[in-house]
């Protein structure tokens, strides 16, 4: 009878300390940042004569003989460039100043 009483006493303790645990972790609120960050951005295909010259300019300045395979720009005129660079390719975002953004 003393085991049954004491394997109660710790199955019920177990639970206690559970809970406890449960009430204490972190709760995370979506707030209008978080939920603009998840967000795609929506880009749009430009030609690459479109593209400003500060963009090309610092896409050869960085990459000199890089080509760009295709390009898009978003409503903040920032663009999505496609580039190849040899037998490597790689995806690039840029302001319409020419500066580098890490998406």
């Amino acid at each position: 009878m003393k085991k049954l009483i004491l394997s109660a006493a710790i199955v019920l303790g177990s639970f206690t300390g559970f809970a406890q645990a449960n009430e204490e972790a972190p709760v995370q609120v979506a707030t209008t940042e978080t939920a603009a960050a998840t967000q795609e951005e929506v880009f749009t295909a430009v030609a690459a004569d479109a593209i400003p010259a500060p963009v090309t300019a610092a896409l050869e300045k960085a990459y000199p003989g890089a080509t760009i395979t295709t390009a898009e720009m978003n409503e903040a005129k920032e663009y999505k460039l496609q580039i190849k660079a040899g037998e490597q390719e790689g995806l690039l975002y840029s302001d319409a100043e020419g500066n580098w953004i890490e998406k």
